[in-house]
């Protein structure tokens, strides 16, 4: 059937807040941006479900599923709900989804294994939310589809899942959930001493983990090497059964939660990369902060991914899309960001720090006797 898109109607509308970072629209961003361009027809398209508490507490307690719902029906949290699940704070406010779009955002995960379980590619760019724990809320994750995506994978008989995070946060829930796995590879490439302040180059999480710090300014250049001579070599010698690629977009330069410099060139790169190492792909969404930079990189991946040619120029109705868009936290974009849907290189020097953090990982794989 080719590339498949999992999406929803609840992320229309749907806001943190005002002046929080995720008061932006992202998934209907994108959905409409493809469907200006002609990507995205209705047999390409699949409604996500809401994932059922029963599936949640798959991983996350009882409680916490139910406090979580509380809260939602309540529009309020007591004092001790908001010390033990981290809910109705800065980071993880009270709104009117709170339950039912996490909720959903992991049934569209849930419904991506089922489509891949043959093979195939999907599309879920509501997912990736990969900091939630199983008894607390995290850094704008109420749930861990990630997770919760995985463990479906590995429950309908899969045997090795590679999880590639190029978000510019460490996955620090993703880690937590799959410690000591020998089944599930827990790679993270994210920016050196930004939040949650995780997945130092050493941190293994019982051999699972595969951590690459980065330096601000993390360029292109930089990227592709730390793709081509650690994180490829990573993925395929495990030789995975299906690929979890989340594809954060708070690693390119205009985000405003990240000091990184990439391009949205690099998250095409891996992807092209990563797609033929394994019969099943899922490609979530995750962080990613600014509306025009967030709604073209997963918009572009969709069109890789669909097999069309992606334009130099946008044509006028995809950019009415952009230019209709708005940002409380920000002031408007540079042109490029309006007309265009790929960004020019961002390239540079490659670094000691990055060349030095390349050479851990070969020596990791030397001594597993891989290459």
């Amino acid at each position: 059937m080719g590339a498949l898109f999992i999406g929803s109607s609840i992320y229309r509308g749907s806001s943190y807040g005002r002046l929080h970072p995720l008061s932006i629209p992202r998934v209907p961003t994108v959905i409409a941006l493809s469907r200006a361009l002609g990507w995205l027809p209705e047999a390409r398209y699949r409604v996500s479900p809401r994932a059922k508490p029963s599936a949640l507490v798959d991983w996350h307690t009882p409680d916490y599923v139910a406090a979580l719902q509380a809260a939602e029906a309540a529009q309020s949290v007591s004092e001790e709900m908001r010390q033990r699940h981290g809910l109705g704070t800065l980071s993880n406010p009270v709104f009117a989804e709170m339950y039912r779009r996490p909720a959903t955002a992991v049934g569209g995960g849930l419904l991506a294994a089922e489509l891949v379980a043959r093979g195939g590619v999907v599309h879920n760019p509501g997912g990736g939310t990969h900091h939630g724990m199983p008894d607390r809320a995290s850094g704008f994750c109420y749930l861990n589809e990630p997770v919760l995506t995985i463990r479906r994978l590995l429950a309908m008989g899969l045997s090795r899942v590679a999880y590639v995070d190029i978000d510019a946060h460490h996955g620090d829930g993703v880690e937590h959930g799959f410690a000591g796995s020998e089944t599930v590879r827990v790679i993270s490439v994210h920016e050196a001493g930004r939040w949650p302040f995780t997945g130092a180059l050493e941190d293994r999480a019982g051999g699972a983990a595969w951590n690459l710090p980065v330096p601000r300014g993390f360029n292109d250049t930089e990227f592709r090497a730390v793709l081509d001579e650690a994180v490829l070599p990573a993925v395929a010698a495990f030789r995975p059964e299906a690929i979890f690629l989340q594809c954060g977009a708070d690693a390119v330069a205009e985000d405003p939660l990240s000091r990184l410099a990439l391009s949205n060139r690099s998250h095409l790169a891996a992807l092209d990369a990563l797609r033929p190492l394994s019969p099943r792909l899922i490609v979530s969404g995750g962080g990613g902060y600014n509306p025009w930079s967030c709604g073209r990189l997963w918009t572009a991946i969709w069109g890789r991914l669909s097999g069309v040619d992606l334009p130099d120029r946008l044509p006028e109705a995809a950019q009415a899309v952009l230019r209709d868009l708005s940002w409380a936290r920000g002031t408007r974009p540079s042109e490029p960001l309006l007309t265009t849907l790929i960004d020019a290189p961002r390239e540079g020097a490659i670094r000691d720090e990055v060349r030095s953090a390349i050479a851990v990982w070969r020596a990791r794989l030397l001594a597993e006797r891989i290459v």
